[in-house]
């Protein structure tokens, strides 16, 4: 490698930029490299169902972006770049992150919360799904269905909507 490829390699960080294969995960353990596995797992797990939930009805509304941000910054031992780096992913390929399914971090947050930490996780989700002042079918489906994954009644979830009625309204 000359001199003029190795200037490129070091402006060119690529070492930043997710795979195509797991490009929430990628992101999340160089961003976290200094966390242990299971702080790692949270937040990969967190940031997916936030990416599941906003695309949902295959729109990735700029107030749901918002939202996702907020409930990251939320999040203990996420730094704000590990946040920005976070939804620059969601941004460029929250498809690619939605189409490797749920099953993993849905796995994740059982082994790594307990029910009150679930029933929190699913209150912002379904905050999120309010927040481009629609709720959508494939929102309301795709919630009732995570709820029961996640190891929640269903009595659960009709509360968590409840608390989120004045914004859940328009069922579209």
């Amino acid at each position: 490698m000359g001199l003029i490829d190795a200037i490129k390699n070091l402006l060119d960080d690529s070492s930043d930029r997710p795979t195509a294969d797991d490009p929430l995960g990628d992101i999340v353990r160089l961003r976290m490299k200094d966390a242990d596995e299971d702080a790692q797992r949270l937040v990969i797990a967190v940031a997916g169902l936030l990416a599941c939930v906003a695309f949902a009805d295959q729109v990735y509304h700029p107030k749901e972006a918002q939202v996702v941000r907020e409930e990251l910054e939320r999040l203990k031992g996420l730094s704000a770049t590990a946040v920005d780096a976070i939804c620059a992913v969601l941004a460029g390929q929250i498809g690619r992150v939605v189409a490797s399914g749920d099953h993993t971090w849905v796995r994740d947050l059982r082994e790594l919360t307990d029910r009150d930490q679930r029933l929190e996780i699913l209150d912002v989700l379904l905050n999120l799904a309010a927040a481009d002042d629609e709720f959508s079918i494939s929102e309301a489906n795709y919630l009732r269905r995570l709820a029961t994954a996640l190891g929640l009644e269903q009595a659960d979830y009709n509360a968590a909507q409840a608390r989120h009625r004045e914004k859940l309204t328009t069922l579209t």
